[in-house]
């Protein structure tokens, strides 16, 4: 289980998140939606330490190894670099990070790229990538290090219908292998349909329906 209790954050004298308290346990997938501006975005980058928090705590529980990534994120920009291959961007943060040998990195991010559907594009780049495979191959590079949780950020924003259901069945996939899924978004039509947990951020956090 990750749960957060009474976290707050500020920036300068404008108070984004106070008090936020909830939970989530693998296997749900936890939508979070919201008004622009409420400090979604900022809640997120919280739980995966990209943003310190000034008070409250985030715990979890049952960790597979201490020393890893337990919380990963995949961003609404996808963030890939340009530079790399799909193959490359997935080889990157385990060779570097997890100190995997080049063999054994090569062979998990082909096996990752597979299990979303991206099989034969290992060499593209990210200029040659649909918006909806850039969007796979940043997710496959955060399930790369085996988080416990994974957040993302606006992950139906610009998409067509279709699309989007695909991004919701992935969603499904990822969590029925054991993962948490943590999602913040506009979309209160996707939100009803996929969360298992639905949250609406305001002045505090709320939990629509479990």
């Amino acid at each position: 289980m990750l749960k957060v209790e009474n976290l707050s954050k500020s920036f300068g004298d404008k108070k984004v998140l106070e008090n936020i308290n909830f939970e989530v346990n693998k296997g749900d997938i936890a939508i979070i939606t919201g008004p622009s501006g409420v400090g979604k975005t900022t809640l997120i980058r919280c739980l995966s330490s990209l943003e310190k928090y000034d008070s409250g705590k985030i715990e979890i529980s049952e960790r597979r190894e201490e020393k890893q990534y337990p919380v990963g994120l995949v961003f609404q920009g996808f963030n890939l670099f340009p530079h790399l291959s799909a193959l490359e961007n997935i080889t990157f943060p385990l060779i570097k990070v997890k100190k995997h040998s080049k063999e054994k990195a090569e062979k998990q991010a082909k096996e990752l790229l597979a299990s979303l559907g991206l099989e034969g594009l290992e060499e593209s780049y990210e200029y040659q990538l649909s918006g909806g495979q850039k969007q796979r191959v940043a997710i496959a590079r955060a399930l790369a290090l085996n988080p416990e949780y994974l957040c993302f950020d606006e992950p139906t924003s610009a998409l067509d219908s279709e699309l989007r259901e695909d991004v919701g069945e992935m969603l499904r996939g990822i969590a029925k292998k054991g993962t948490g899924v943590i999602v913040i978004t506009h979309d209160k039509i996707f939100a009803e349909k996929y969360a298992t947990k639905l949250y609406e951020l305001g002045e505090q956090l709320e939990l629509r329906n479990s």
